[in-house]
């Protein structure tokens, strides 16, 4: 499947629309969502075509913004053969020689929630996450299907950080991330280094891009995105160089 070229399914899919709701990102605003039916299995095939197209996934549940009027929301990916870290980012990997990477199933860990536990409480206590519960993690992270991985990051056997990713045919999808938010960690930039890793491990893989998720201009906690360079957007139909800010 060429990484620029959405093919269409093999069969008829229905989507649904949620009610308008308030967004997540942009304050005073308000957001609509296309999901996949879900009774539909996001199976591999579904999925690596509709990621083209921009949808993400949660849980079981494939979808992408459509809100009227609104395209703050831009698809963006990051092209693995291209890609050069920074002055900023070689050092960063260089502080985290230390860690250790594991490539899991995404199935619950009893270990992982509580480091999720911690994270949500005290780094997004003010979002629509909060509070964290069993149920919420189980539905959001965790999938009993093949292309759904789990990457630990360990310090001497200590869990710092959980990636979420998926595997596509045409890349990997980061899903989320959560790590220790001990100050004492602050320096190592567990967020950061999880996508470096991840474009790592496409590259041993040979899959070619690494995708982010939706990169909002006016969002803060989206601007970590720019820093990984260069970084494609799909408009419309089709993925284009985005312009460094």
């Amino acid at each position: 499947m060429s990484s620029n070229a959405p093919q269409r399914p093999v069969r008829d899919l229905r989507f649904f629309l949620t009610i308008p709701h308030p967004c997540s990102y942009l304050k005073e605003r308000e957001a609509t969502t296309l999901f996949l039916d879900p009774q539909e299995s996001p199976g591999q095939g579904v999925y690596d075509a509709l990621s083209l197209l921009g949808f993400r996934r949660s849980g079981r549940h494939l979808y992408r913004p459509h809100c009227e009027g609104c395209h703050a929301c831009i698809s963006v990916r990051i092209p693995v053969a291209e890609f050069r870290p920074s002055r900023t980012q070689r050092k960063l990997l260089h502080r985290n020689t230390d860690l250790v990477m594991f490539e899991r199933p995404a199935r619950f860990h009893e270990e992982h929630y509580r480091l999720y536990d911690r994270y949500i409480r005290t780094r997004h206590a003010d979002g629509d996450m909060y509070p964290p519960s069993h149920e919420q993690y189980r539905t959001f992270l965790t999938l009993d299907h093949p292309y759904a991985r789990l990457l630990e990051f360990r310090l001497d056997g200590r869990l710092l950080a959980v990636s979420a990713i998926d595997l596509l045919s045409h890349g990997i999808s980061a899903i989320y991330t959560f790590f220790d938010p001990d100050p004492a960690f602050d320096r190592r930039s567990l967020g950061t280094y999880a996508v470096l890793r991840t474009l790592r491990l496409a590259e041993e893989r040979e899959l070619p891009h690494v995708y982010l998720g939706y990169w909002i201009r006016e969002c803060r906690k989206m601007n970590y995105k720019q820093a990984f360079q260069p970084l494609e957007y799909l408009d419309g139909r089709t993925w284009r160089r985005l312009i460094a800010l």
